[in-house]
């Protein structure tokens, strides 16, 4: 079957999209460099045109609040309305563990808009939330510099490898809609300033690191379980853990 990836050209959508194809399916990798733009709508009819499903994978090119807020609710309507008019029968949509947990965090506060849009929408639809990708650790402890120190919350994070997150996404794609969420965390929880500090360590950052329960992560002070599935949520759980991927790495 014709599935299309939104943001097909990135860190999850090209793995995701290699996935696909191997399993024979035709995938149309979609992001503004191969002419389709949901934010605009470009592009995206053509695209659409004969699919099955959608999977949006596409991620704002700034993470200013206001930026960010209007990149998704601009691409969840534009995907909305041409996924009726081209009949698409499944839309599958990667958001974050948490997002309703931190509102002092505007990307966080995007995603959840961008969540309700596709409840609203009327495509039938599955949207998997994912814990921090692993790939992203040493950025997260260099952007949390101030003054020469970086500064890390005690609380903790379930970082999952990006290869977990496509395949999650292709099962996900080639499954029934949920009309729901499910989860998708790593195997292992650890204190987000105890596996950063690995990740820094492993980059060659030499600054000095500090603990610090009101370290803000993106803007919003974390509570312990705020970055990982709730007590009462049943994830799925990557299969690579935080050692074999920082060996393969």
């Amino acid at each position: 079957m014709k599935i299309v990836v939104i943001g097909g050209t990135g860190l999850i959508g090209g793995k995701l999209v290699k996935l696909l194809q191997a399993k024979g399916h035709e995938v149309l990798a979609a992001s503004p460099g191969t002419g389709v733009n949901a934010v605009t709508g470009e592009g995206l009819a053509a695209a659409l045109a004969g699919a099955e499903v959608v999977v949006d994978v596409a991620n704002s090119p700034s993470f200013a609040p206001a930026d960010v807020l209007d990149f998704f609710q601009k691409s969840s309507r534009n995907l909305g309305k041409a996924e009726q008019e081209a009949g698409v029968r499944h839309h599958v949509a990667l958001s974050i563990v948490g997002t309703d947990r931190l509102p002092g965090n505007g990307y966080f506060t995007a995603k959840v808009a961008q969540e309700e849009l596709i409840r609203q929408n009327g495509v039938p639809y599955t949207i998997l939330r994912a814990t921090q990708f692993m790939e992203f650790l040493a950025a997260i402890g260099q952007s949390s510099a101030v003054d020469g120190t970086i500064r890390l919350s005690p609380a903790l994070i379930q970082p999952v490898a990006a290869d977990d997150v496509a395949q999650a996404l292709a099962d996900v794609a080639l499954a029934a809609p949920l009309n729901g969420t499910s989860e998708l965390a790593g195997p292992q929880a650890y204190p987000l300033e105890q596996i950063v500090r690995q990740a820094l360590a492993a980059a060659g950052e030499t600054r000095p690191i500090v603990t610090d329960p009101q370290a803000p992560y993106f803007g919003a002070v974390l509570e312990h379980g705020s970055l990982v599935p709730a007590a009462t949520a049943r994830p799925r759980l990557g299969a690579i853990s935080y050692d074999a991927w920082l060996r393969q790495h």
